[in-house]
């Protein structure tokens, strides 16, 4: 049998009634129903599919592209709910499931949720998850101090934001290094800034530390040519200002423009702004 909820590479073998019989090089097959058939094609022609089961519970193939795939992560919209759980929209003809033992809050209709698909090993069937951090491990770490990685942003906390780490691990973005809005689903680059005790990791949205200075100020200098060579800040800025326009805090701005400054490249207007040379 064919895995499901993921992409197969397949033989067309036989044009039928119903649809293209597709195989792989096993002899596994699948069909390919009429409405999804292409235009014009040849027996012995490959095709890229999806497989996932039917409302009877049979695998199909399908060419549209699901929003989320086996042992990934994605922003679902809730389209229904039953006495069993809720049913997403993930971009496929039927919908998936996410039973109420697998919410993390009662979903509602009309909303959207950061759901996990995996593979209910009782019932064989594709059903999905919004208690998302039960899919991350972080008893062996993957990742190192000062790493850039690949953040999904999973939920806010008291002390700031929990996000997803490369898909596999979880971290923390505390409040204080929130410089920018942030939404549950949200995919950004990130940082990691400290490992704890227990393989906590503390997450940053700027390189941490002394590494942080070269990026931010070719940031700055990015969007004082965007400004006409001007921008009305200095290192007695409101640091609410300074976060509208940049993005960063004030004390990573202040080292950015010394940074630019020593490097003759801005010039400083006391009390003003700052100027590209």
């Amino acid at each position: 049998m064919l895995a499901i909820g993921v992409h197969h590479e397949l033989i067309i073998d036989r044009d039928t009634d119903p649809g293209l019989f597709l195989k792989d090089d096993q002899e596994n097959e699948v069909l390919l129903p009429n409405k999804y058939k292409p235009e014009s094609f040849e027996i012995g022609d490959s095709i890229r599919v999806f497989v996932y089961l039917d409302h009877e519970e049979r695998p199909v193939a399908t060419n549209l592209e699901p929003f989320i795939k086996l042992d990934e992560f994605a922003m679902l919209s809730c389209v229904d709910t039953n006495k069993f759980g809720s049913f997403m929209d993930w971009g496929l003809e039927k919908q998936l499931f996410v039973p109420y033992m697998e919410q993390a809050n009662k979903m509602k209709i009309g909303e959207r949720y950061l759901v996990f698909c995996y593979l209910d090993e009782e019932t064989n069937r594709l059903v999905a998850s919004s208690k998302v951090h039960h899919f991350v491990d972080n008893t062996e770490l993957t990742v190192e101090a000062f790493e850039e990685v690949d953040l999904l942003i999973s939920n806010p906390t008291d002390l700031g934001y929990n996000a997803i780490i490369n898909d596999i691990h979880l971290g923390l973005i505390f409040e204080s290094d929130v410089h920018q809005k942030l939404r549950v689903g949200d995919r950004l680059k990130g940082y990691i800034k400290k490992i704890r005790e227990g393989n906590k990791i503390d997450l940053s949205l700027q390189r941490p530390g002394y590494r942080s200075i070269e990026p931010n100020a070719q940031k700055v200098l990015e969007v004082l040519q965007e400004t006409d060579g001007f921008l009305p800040l200095h290192d007695k800025s409101d640091p609410e200002m300074i976060n509208k326009l940049l993005k960063m805090s004030k004390k990573a701005f202040k080292k950015a423009i010394g940074t630019l400054y020593k490097n003759r490249q801005i010039d400083i207007e006391n009390g003003v702004g700052i100027s590209l040379k």
